[in-house]
């Protein structure tokens, strides 16, 4: 049997709010003693094999982030061996030769969250955004195939691929990556598409029916150390190509991997998950997310106490 490979965890974080516990989404309890989305997906990513979690965030958000949920993850992660790190999304932190436009106050992006990982991550690694639910299987799934992962083969990738009737609101349209795959389940294209809604017969787009079984993208990727010299030398690329958009643009995870895909630098081996996706996308969907929570404890999927068979 081959030797376990280390791989990391990371989450995007750096988008939620300072006000903690205020009405920011991505922070509000939905597990009965108190646990927030990013609890769940800790637990199961740990619990598929991943022995390292590094969380993105801002400076600015640091301290609350760390009483809210770091400190707590940390001491779970020490008794297990898992490794934490820390690192910080800045809107300063930019390719040589480049400074912030006048102006500009939004974040650049996914793209450049991940990038601010390149001096601490160094394995094979997953990203997933901090207030998604993805399920127990998309954790096992990525988990195995980075493990297979090899430099003589770096730029391997793979992505969660959710039902998209397992990822709509019951509470207004959402935007999802729907993905065009080949007969092999290698990823061709991921379409932006927005204002996706819940239908009796599926699902709809502006009064058109989609094929709900279609396959979308969530933002849950299966990456390689190698992928961050690309994701520099593009980022570099995109400032070069902003003129005009300057305040607005963002250096978006799915947009450069999907020009990636149609340079025929990468390969994106689509895993399919049934598992349901759960989100607050929607104030109205917290109720249904706490009792989507309620019942998979109820099933046995999670212990009441999240982290007490750990």
């Amino acid at each position: 049997m081959s030797e376990k490979k280390r791989t990391a965890l990371v989450i995007m974080a750096a988008g939620i709010g300072s006000r903690f516990g205020g009405g920011i989404k991505q922070l509000a309890p939905v597990g009965p003693c108190g646990e927030i989305i990013m609890d769940y997906s800790i637990h199961d990513a740990i619990e598929a094999g991943f022995d390292k979690i590094v969380f993105i965030i801002r400076r600015d958000i640091e301290k609350d982030f760390r009483e809210v949920i770091g400190n707590r993850i940390e001491a779970v992660c020490k008794k297990k061996g898992v490794e934490v790190a820390y690192t910080f999304q800045s809107l300063e932190d930019l390719p040589e030769g480049f400074a912030v436009p006048a102006g500009r106050t939004k974040p650049w992006g996914t793209g450049q969250a991940v990038l601010c990982c390149k001096h601490i991550v160094k394995e094979p690694f997953a990203v997933i955004n901090a207030d998604d639910y993805y399920g127990k299987e998309a954790f096992v799934k990525l988990y195995d195939f980075l493990q297979a992962y090899s430099p003589e083969e770096p730029y391997r990738f793979c992505m969660a691929g959710f039902i998209l009737k397992n990822t709509l609101s019951d509470n207004g349209g959402v935007t999802r990556g729907i993905c065009r795959v080949d007969e092999a389940d290698f990823l061709e294209d991921v379409v932006e598409t927005h204002d996706i809604i819940r239908t009796d017969q599926g699902a709809a787009v502006n009064g058109t029916p989609i094929d709900a079984q279609s396959h979308v993208s969530m933002n849950m990727w299966g990456l390689t150390p190698e992928f961050m010299e690309l994701l520099e030398q593009g980022f570099t690329e995109f400032f070069r190509n902003i003129a005009g958009n300057e305040l607005k643009a963002e250096y978006l995870l799915p947009t450069y991997i999907g020009q990636l895909l149609r340079d025929g630098k990468v390969t994106v081996k689509m895993l399919e998950t049934t598992d349901k996706w759960f989100g607050v996308t929607y104030q109205e969907d917290k109720p249904a997310v706490i009792e989507s929570f309620k019942k998979l404890i109820a099933d046995g999927v999670y212990n009441k106490n999240l982290f007490s068979d750990m």
